[in-house]
């Protein structure tokens, strides 16, 4: 496992786009997959610890979504269920089902690329993710975006 080393003073922001990054690689192979493009990476103290992207379609699992799958991956690279320590980087704002299991995760960290106006936790309450959990979206929100509307216009072409 590689470790990363950041510098914030350098370069405000500059290790939430280098995961989100790498989380965009995980929605990539997703689309390649045929799945909707969503990738999620678990990052604790700059390790990559878990990562997925959906897998729904491949498992006929509704919960099989890209959170859910990074989440298991961590908890077993830790050896533990509690993820306080860690950052979810995912490309797309997390459904209620992966806000409520980040709630249970404790995770300390969400980070998020582009909105999801139709089943983004956000639009039900932003009161679901853990109390200790800090929040924040936007990163690459464009490059995110794209790859989930690319999707469902060739869906619907």
């Amino acid at each position: 496992m590689s470790f990363y080393n950041f510098s914030e003073e350098d370069n405000p922001g500059a290790e939430d786009e280098h995961f989100m990054r790498l989380a965009l690689q995980e929605a990539q192979k997703a689309y390649e997959a045929e799945e909707i493009p969503i990738g999620a990476i678990v990052v604790c103290k700059g390790r990559i610890v878990g990562r997925g992207h959906n897998l729904t379609e491949q498992l006929n699992d509704v919960t099989a979504h890209a959170e859910m799958q990074a989440f298991t991956a961590a908890s077993q690279t830790l050896g533990g269920k509690y993820l306080k320590d860690c950052t979810l980087y995912v490309t797309i704002e997390p459904c209620v089902m992966c806000a409520g299991a980040s709630y249970w995760t404790q995770i300390g960290k969400v980070v998020y690329g582009a909105p999801e106006p139709k089943r983004g936790f956000t639009t039900k309450s932003s009161n679901l993710l853990h109390p200790k959990t800090v929040l924040k979206s936007g990163v690459l929100a464009q490059e995110c975006g794209s790859l989930m509307k690319k999707f469902f216009e060739n869906k619907r072409g």
